[in-house]
């Protein structure tokens, strides 16, 4: 079904409701930002959580002075403001967790040290208790995990959760390190605090330097570290790390990447939240991506055995979820690293299948212990480049889809024009996720350095049929029934392929589905022509702060081949270090200077 504005809808086992521009902002906001090497516009994060007894709820956003963090306790049942707003000196909001008294907030911000972090932010928690800041933990930067070099963090693109039962938050975030061996390279950190404030370092879950240009990060609490995690990484592959914090462990998925990006699976710039989710009273966790396939595997020469590299099955990317029957183990098939094999993808739950929309903005979020919601936005008539970034398109909805414990679908998904994701799901009473968004028109169809600022944040909520309590604020001006929206909204194509016609399109209500063996074969185009590791000019992304411009290639269609040469440039917040250190891959290309 597809949602207009304002609107509250039941199809099948989900229901969707609206409260738009129900909370009047402390300082203006900008929605948009850059990604990293393209300049296409992403949703500005906005951390959202709500506290463990259900009261109390928080928002946190950066204003447009790009400096200032504001956190704003709204309403449960309005989602209204409730007292003033906090404000932190910071430059990214990255995470934030609610509690009965107050909360904690992942931020980037200045050093403070006669040791600089090389003129960049650094990522810290900073605990606030009944209004007043109560405790200040830096997770790096000078005189933080010294012995095992220095990092800093331009841009954190990471997540903050809290076990009450470990008594620990914990923090994934994106660094570069500035001394040491890794000097000028990024990698990822996995920091624990106690309840106190003070940084733990414990053995087997902490890390200082991980997943090599980590442009993906999961993180989801567990009762003792460590967490849960997930990490998507330049050389390959996207992996269930928790035990290891490092490019190894267990074989989530291959992917299609290039030193330096990996085709944004969890969203890329201001992306990494609500995409690993622990269904509650449960070990069994959710995983959502956005994937292009992978075919034709080849050994990674850089990293060597067991390593490998592979092809895109498509230039698009579709729906991927895996359920892990605990925070170390999936509940299906590892993904292979047989070189040679022609295919890389067969272990992947597929929820869209299309090789004509492309799909992003791929989140998760548990309901209850039985059901989850998984949603993504979805792009008509998509340019897509070979390079693994983002595609530009028509944005056509962001879908939501309830699928069950096992991974299954549920029903049929709703479509909404106007309720995207841009904020952590979070849960709100009873069998219902809520989340922030602005009431806005979205753009997917070139780059965008900044949006227009905005004093006004929306909420929306989904809940399974029957237990919807939300209300709209605005009066719906059409709503399309599932039958006639599927031919517009929720189509997928079926899969052509160059080598074979044995694919079976079964259709539903909600939509068209790609139903076929697992001998569909891959697009030739892409196989044959795109490289594991294609090379592209070095590019660099922007701060916050700073409105930035980027060309992008010639016109390509989702099998097109041409190459892609992304221009931005990151003028702010730059490590100045480039040096190569022995042990890290040489940095050629989608990194930014």
């Amino acid at each position: 079904m597809l949602l207009a504005s304002g609107i509250t809808s039941v199809l099948s086992d989900a229901s969707i409701s609206t409260f738009a521009n129900s909370l009047t902002l402390s300082a203006s906001f900008d929605p948009i930002k850059p990604a990293y090497w393209t300049g296409l516009p992403h949703h500005r994060r906005t951390p959202f959580s709500v506290s463990p007894d259900g009261k109390s709820a928080y928002l946190a956003y950066l204003d447009t002075s790009y400096a200032k963090v504001y956190v704003q306790q709204v309403s449960v049942d309005d989602f209204t403001a409730v007292g003033d707003a906090v404000s932190v000196t910071a430059y990214e909001a990255a995470g934030l967790v609610a509690q009965n008294d107050g909360f904690a907030l992942m931020a980037t911000i200045n050093a403070t040290s006669t040791t600089d972090a090389n003129n960049a932010p650094i990522v810290a928690i900073i605990r606030y208790t009944n209004g007043t800041e109560t405790w200040r933990t830096p997770l790096n930067g000078p005189g933080v995990h010294a012995s095992d070099g220095l990092t800093c963090s331009p841009d954190a693109n990471g997540d903050l959760v809290y076990s009450a039962t470990a008594g620990l938050y914990a923090g994934y975030f994106v660094v570069e390190a500035y001394s040491g061996d890794a000097s000028g390279h990024y990698g990822d950190s996995i920091q624990y605090v106690d309840d106190t404030g003070a940084l733990k370092t414990i053995s087997g879950a902490s890390s200082t330097f991980g997943c090599s240009h980590n442009t993906g990060i999961g993180l989801e609490a567990a009762d003792a570290a460590p967490f849960a995690s997930v990490c998507a990484e330049d050389q390959g592959d996207i992996w269930l790390n928790t035990e290891t914090q490092y490019m190894s462990g267990v074989k989530i998925a291959n992917e299609n990447t290039t030193n330096g990006c990996s085709g944004e699976p969890m969203g890329g710039m201001s992306g990494s939240y609500s995409n690993l989710a622990l269904l509650p009273s449960t070990t069994t966790y959710i995983f959502a991506w956005q994937s292009r396939g992978a075919v034709d595997l080849t050994l990674n020469d850089w990293m060597g055995s067991p390593y490998t590299q592979c092809s895109p099955r498509w230039l698009n990317h579709n729906v991927a979820i895996t359920v892990m029957s605990d925070k170390s183990t999936l509940a299906g098939k590892e993904a292979s690293s047989v070189v040679g094999a022609a295919e890389g993808d067969t272990q992947v739950n597929w929820i869209t299948y299309s090789s004509t929309e492309d799909h992003q903005n791929v989140h998760v979020a548990a309901i209850n212990s039985n059901y989850s919601l998984v949603t993504w936005e979805t792009l008509t008539d998509p340019d897509c480049q070979p390079t693994p970034l983002g595609c530009t398109g028509t944005y056509n909805g962001t879908s939501f889809q309830i699928v069950d414990s096992a991974g299954s679908k549920v029903g049929n998904p709703v479509v909404s024009s106007a309720a995207f994701v841009s904020g952590d799901i979070a849960n709100v009473g009873t069998d219902k996720v809520c989340w922030p968004y602005v009431d806005m028109t979205w753009d997917l169809s070139a780059p965008k350095s900044s949006g227009a600022p905005v004093t006004k944040m929306s909420f929306a909520c989904a809940s399974l049929a029957g237990s919807a309590s939300g209300s709209s604020s605005t009066s719906a001006s059409s709503v399309v029934s599932a039958t006639s929206a599927a031919a517009s909204v929720s189509s997928v194509a079926a899969v052509v392929s160059a080598t074979s016609s044995s694919v079976q399109v079964a259709s539903s209500v909600a939509g068209v589905e790609v139903s076929s063996s697992s001998a569909v074969a891959h697009t030739q185009a892409a196989s044959s022509a795109i490289p594991s590791s294609a090379e592209v000019p070095v590019a660099s992304s922007s701060i916050d702060a700073v409105a930035s411009s980027s060309i992008l290639g010639a016109s390509a269609s989702p099998t097109s081949t041409q190459a892609f040469s992304p221009t931005f440039v990151r003028p702010s917040h730059t490590a100045t270090s480039t040096a190569t250190a022995t042990g890290y891959e040489d940095d050629d290309v989608c990194e930014w200077a």
